[in-house]
């Protein structure tokens, strides 16, 4: 196994994004956010918006039918697909199908922020790792509950998927215990990215972001700030946004995770303090952050 790079701004200098320099919004890629539910609507438009904001050309936002309207109005900039939901208020798995043939026109789908049911979540992804073939893929939060059982539908997405555990979900996903997990973090993420073929981003203060060949990153510049109610759903939607520029698995998980990460760090210094910043308030700080790390910039 290789040893850990520190992710750090000359090393993202060294890889730089996609950017296209004419064209229109197509050019810039469509990602669709799937998930929500009628109790967690806002998951989906804090992942949407920092998707936009990270760079993505047009926007889909996949949802119950109860709660597409209000989405409809909240992010102007999106399309609001309405889907049947079960009767707790969570995506009915039935729409996968139809979700299938919408997701294969996007360049990147980002499945699980908002889930609240884990049967229903994992009976959709399931589906969907099995039908879709074209777009990069971040799955988060309850959408990560049954990938054990799906790792074949996974493999056949050849190292494309990106999945964002922390300790919690990751013991959930290898079927152990969270301590393990949190005395060997490393182990756990190397674990998961080989058995399941994905890029696994390793939440935590100090988070590490392995590919399924062995490579791996850290990422030291966390901040306790970050860990607050929709935090997660911001960076999956950040990652989902590179993927659609073009960006690959790999490189949208590190420049992702640096990102978000460094956007807390702003915020907090912003405040005086890390504590008490709100989720919504990171995407805005993406742009400048990107730019600050164009080749040539110091």
């Amino acid at each position: 196994m290789s040893e850990l790079v520190e992710l750090t701004p000359a090393l993202l200098r060294s890889m730089p994004l996609p950017s296209p320099e004419s064209g229109d919004k197509e050019s810039r890629g469509r990602v669709m956010v799937v998930g929500g539910s009628r109790e967690v609507p806002g998951a989906v438009l804090l992942a949407g918006t920092a998707a936009l904001r990270a760079g993505a050309g047009k926007l889909q936002l996949a949802v119950g039918a109860a709660v597409a309207p209000q989405l409809a109005v909240a992010v102007p900039e999106s399309r609001a697909i309405a889907l049947p939901e079960t009767a707790g208020g969570a995506i009915d798995p039935a729409a996968a199908e139809t979700l299938a043939a919408r997701a294969d026109t996007c360049a990147a789908l980002v499945i699980g922020p908002g889930m609240v049911e884990a049967g229903a979540a994992a009976a959709l992804t399931g589906t969907l790792l099995e039908r879709v073939s074209s777009p990069g893929l971040v799955i988060d939060a309850a959408a990560m509950s049954g990938l054990r059982e799906q790792r074949r539908a996974l493999q056949r997405h050849g190292g494309r998927a990106i999945i964002t555990p922390h300790a919690g979900e990751m013991a959930n996903l290898l079927g152990t215990e969270k301590a393990a997990v949190e005395g060997d973090p490393l182990g756990t993420a190397r674990r998961a990215a080989e058995e399941l073929g994905v890029v696994v981003i390793m939440k935590g203060a100090t988070t590490r972001i392995v590919t399924p060949d062995g490579e791996g990153w850290i990422f030291r510049g966390g901040s306790i700030g970050l860990a607050t109610s929709g935090s997660g759903d911001v960076l999956a939607g950040v990652i989902g946004g590179l993927l659609a520029r073009g960006a690959a698995p790999a490189q949208a998980a590190l420049w992702g995770v640096y990102l978000h990460g460094e956007a807390g760090h702003r915020l907090g210094e912003a405040q005086g303090g890390p504590l008490g910043f709100l989720a919504r308030e990171l995407p805005p700080l993406i742009p400048r952050l990107m730019a600050g790390l164009s080749p040539g910039t110091q």
